[in-house]
């Protein structure tokens, strides 16, 4: 009886799966769906299925809607009243690099398996970009040849040609900005995007970034090094999908020794780490079938959902701490310095790396041997120190002017208030000493770097509308890494500041002389210092006009905004009037 019911099952299962609805990777395993194919395909889905709602987010920088899939076993789907009902949310974000499409396939392959076995998990609401480089996947053709497959697919570039996995933090598209609308509307606890590898041959289909464990929240890296990260290795094995960390190899091949990915807060996984939650970054490997690639990335989604299900109370006791502690929290790492003298060693599956004559340029190229795999150790350097620190003030003070950076904090969900009337504040101001630009502009900006700033108290004044923004909020993170300049990923790294570093007056020599003059006659301290640097600098005694120059800087006509950060940092409280 027992055997007749289960053969039953199998023919019912077989019956259902026959008559499911197909996706375009599923009638042609070298394929990836179009962007129509894919819209009509979740269309078609969403009127069949009441678990199922899709969300038009906003617009693309092309004009075309982000779309949101969302699937809630008991049909709700405000993600206010989800959070009351204590329940865990999974965003996963596809086709951020649309020439690696795997995960827009295999999400639409996950999404109907779901919706068609009734297999939601209870606890779990899992949120679906469907395609968010939309630009991208619309700009089909065969940009990656590195890659083994599959036929035609989309653009690394959206539609200003910017890489949106490098836009989560400065926010220049339209998909980035509804990507943080999404992100802090949802506010997931587990959040994957989907991508593909590039570089090195191995065994492995599928690498994984996972969040780096040094920079995220202590609590949330004991869950994921001690449970989380382990029992992902173990499920994806048992699958046939075992897994190796991402291939960021030291030198030329894998067998040097492999560095952990510092994901900062340009990207994806990165931001989600601002927000405690815990992001993670598969790769596929660019080499292996599509297929297989394709297969991969579905069985990593079911996995990561198997066990946030199974973990779903320790999940939210995890993310209740994370954000308790980032409020009290008082240290901020702003900069990351790799640990060479710390590695764990890895049983790596990859392929003998040997040289032949190029056919190109005649000269020695590297090529992997696949008749001659190997196993064995790896070392794997995947600790990070802190290489700069910075305490938080009680608030920073940012003026309404710099309207970029307000939008962006309240985007992010960064609790602000406004002063009701203009008054002056003591507040601790940055100067900019030094900093350092490239010569050429990445994702559309000059990267600032290796930030020096003096500090100086000063009485400043604010006005009426200006915000502050405190500093005792889950936000904290965000608010740091963005405020502080030194941050390797801040608003000023990304030039939103860059018009204080232009000097907006000065003097001609000729008339300035006589004032000159004057200054270091009635202020004969300001006299000695002159002379005491000439004694340091001889350069300055063999130029009047630099000597010109040092006493202007050294005077009131000097302009005190030149080179001046603009957001002050509250260190006293203050009696403030805000609205």
């Amino acid at each position: 009886m027992i055997r007749r019911f289960s053969l039953l099952l199998i023919l019912i299962n077989g019956f259902l799966m026959a008559n499911a609805q197909m996706s375009p990777f599923e009638k042609n395993k070298g394929l990836t769906a179009t962007y129509q194919e894919l819209i009509d395909y979740y269309q078609v889905l969403d009127k069949k299925h009441e678990q199922m709602r899709i969300f038009d987010c906003g617009q693309s920088d092309i004009g075309k809607p982000i779309n949101l899939i969302v699937l809630s076993g008991d049909k709700i789907f405000d993600p206010i009243e989800i959070r009351k009902q204590n329940k865990r949310i999974l965003l996963i974000n596809n086709g951020i690099h649309p020439g690696e499409p795997e995960g827009i396939d295999a999400s639409m392959i996950l999404v109907r398996d779901l919706l068609e076995k009734n297999s939601i998990p209870k606890n779990v609401v899992i949120c679906i970009i469907p395609v968010y480089n939309i630009d991208g996947m619309l700009n089909r053709g065969l940009s990656r040849v590195n890659q083994n497959g599959p036929e035609s697919y989309g653009f690394r570039g959206n539609y200003q040609n910017l890489d949106l996995n490098r836009d989560f933090i400065k926010g220049d598209s339209k998909n980035s900005r509804v990507f943080q609308t999404i992100f802090n509307t949802w506010q997931p606890e587990v959040f994957i995007d989907n991508h593909t590898s590039n570089g090195a041959d191995y065994q492995y289909i599928m690498t994984l970034i996972a969040p780096q464990k040094d920079k995220l929240n202590p609590v949330l890296s004991e869950y994921l090094s001690g449970r989380m990260l382990p029992d992902l290795y173990k499920k994806m094995k048992a699958s046939n999908f075992e897994m190796t960390p991402y291939v960021n190899s030291i030198e030329e091949t894998p067998d040097s020794g492999i560095t952990g990915f510092l994901e900062t807060a340009r990207y994806s996984t990165g931001y989600a780490a601002l927000h405690n939650a815990i992001g993670f970054m598969p790769e596929t490997h660019m080499l292996k079938p599509y297929h297989q690639r394709v297969d991969g990335t579905y069985k990593f989604m079911e996995h990561v959902i198997e066990i946030v299900e199974r973990d779903t109370d320790l999940i939210a006791k995890n993310k209740q701490k994370a954000d308790a502690d980032v409020m009290a929290q008082v240290l901020f790492p702003l900069q990351w310095t790799l640990d060479d003298k710390s590695f764990s060693l890895f049983r790596f599956k990859g392929y003998e790396a040997k040289y032949k004559t190029s056919e190109v340029s005649g000269l020695p190229r590297l090529f992997y041997d696949r008749n001659k795999p190997y196993e064995k150790d790896i070392r794997v350097f995947d600790h990070y120190l802190p290489s700069e620190l910075v305490k938080k003030p009680l608030a920073y003070i940012i003026p309404q002017s710099w309207q970029k950076v307000i939008d962006l904090m309240l985007l992010n969900g960064v609790q602000m208030k406004r002063f009701a009337a203009d008054t002056e504040i003591e507040s601790e101001m940055y100067y900019i000493e030094d900093y350092k630009t490239p010569g050429k502009p990445f994702e559309g900006h000059y990267l600032h770097s290796q930030v020096k700033i003096r500090t100086e108290n000063q009485r400043v004044k604010y006005y009426e509308g200006d915000y502050i923004v405190y500093t005792e909020q889950v936000k904290n993170r965000y608010i740091v890494e963005t405020l502080e300049p030194q941050g390797v990923d801040s608003f000023f790294a990304w030039n939103f500041f860059d018009s204080v570093l232009g000097q907006k007056e000065h003097f001609s020599d000729y008339v300035f002389e006589d004032e000159a003059a004057r200054l270091i006659k009635q202020d004969l301290a300001l006299l000695a210092r002159l002379d005491e640097e000439k004694k340091q600098n001889p350069a300055l005694l063999q130029s009047p006009s630099a000597q010109l120059d040092w006493v202007y800087r050294n005077s009131k006509h000097y302009e005190k905004t030149y080179m001046r950060y603009p957001v002050g940092r509250l260190i006293s409280p203050a009696k403030i009037e805000l609205n």
